[in-house]
């Protein structure tokens, strides 16, 4: 009996040795998995903010593509209206400037009162109006506005007369 007795003493202490070798290794162990949670945590948070961070980037980018873009547009506005300013100077001069007007208007008992504004203008103000307040675009002719010019638009279909008042006008809307 003695003999079993230091056996399992033996064999108690052997396990109980183990036991705490044992527990040692979960505790370390459970440290080790907590480093690696906040590990884990800490990657998460980098993650997010890398993915917003390349989505603000990507948004920045396509703001500015945009901007680009419109950029690109009012350049080539510019240049369209400039090149229309330029035709519509050479071809289409003011009443005044040719003199077969000015014959016309001093045989007539008429002496202008206002004075004519250029067909480029008259466009400028039909596509300013039609942009400014597309629900209303008609504009009133006015004395200022050479008969002949206003004729050339309604004619060639650039303009149209209002359905109602024969003195209001406007561009007709090719955007749409």
């Amino acid at each position: 009996l003695q003999k079993v007795k230091n056996d399992l003493e033996m064999v108690l202490s052997t396990v109980q040795s183990k036991n705490k070798k044992l527990r040692e290794d979960l505790k370390r162990e459970q440290q080790w998995h907590d480093e690696q949670l906040q590990i884990v945590d800490v990657l998460s948070g980098i993650e997010e903010e890398m993915k917003n961070q390349v989505v603000q980037f990507s948004e920045k980018r396509a703001f500015q593509e945009l901007k680009n873009k419109m950029l690109k547009l009012r350049t080539y506005k510019e240049e369209l209206l400039n090149a229309l300013g330029e035709f519509l100077e050479e071809h289409f001069p003011l009443p005044e400037e040719d003199g077969s007007a000015k014959k016309k208007k001093k045989n007539s008992s008429e002496e202008p009162s206002v004075e004519l504004i250029t067909l480029h203008e008259i466009l400028e103000i039909l596509i300013n109006k039609l942009m400014s307040t597309p629900h209303e675009p008609y504009l009133t002719i006015s004395d200022s506005f050479w008969p002949p010019y206003i004729e050339l638009l309604l004619r060639y279909g650039i303009a149209l007369r209002h359905p109602e008042d024969p003195n209001r006008i406007r561009l007709e809307a090719f955007h749409q």
